[in-house]
């Protein structure tokens, strides 16, 4: 197989990094710098959270394709001292802020 396959060829591919899926968050993504899904670049944009269609600020972590957000439980911290979150399940849709009112939105499609 080469690497000029319809799904390979070169405007295709650079279209997606310019464009298409470089300007969507990505699925799974945590402000804690000791998670595996933390990303400071992807931070700096400004990512917009909805969930449950209402748009929040308080979102610790998100996970788009499993359905749930983590958010800080008051101020109750743990033993080590990282901050308490809860898990909740419902639509997740996330895009970047930087890109304005009318930014691609990362959501799961039915």
């Amino acid at each position: 197989m080469t690497d000029e396959t319809p799904e390979n060829t070169p405007e295709e591919t650079a279209g997606k990094a310019n464009g298409g899926a470089a300007d969507v968050p990505p699925m799974h993504l945590s402000v804690n710098p000791r998670s595996k899904h933390f990303d400071q670049s992807v931070l700096q944009r400004g990512v917009g959270i909805r969930f449950k269609g209402r748009q929040r600020h308080d979102i610790e972590e998100y996970s788009i394709t499993e359905g749930w957000v983590r958010v800080q439980a008051g101020r109750t911290m743990d033993r080590k001292g990282q901050p308490l979150t809860l898990k909740l399940n419902g639509p997740v849709e996330a895009w970047f802020e930087d890109l304005g009112e009318d930014a691609p939105v990362a959501r799961l499609e039915d």
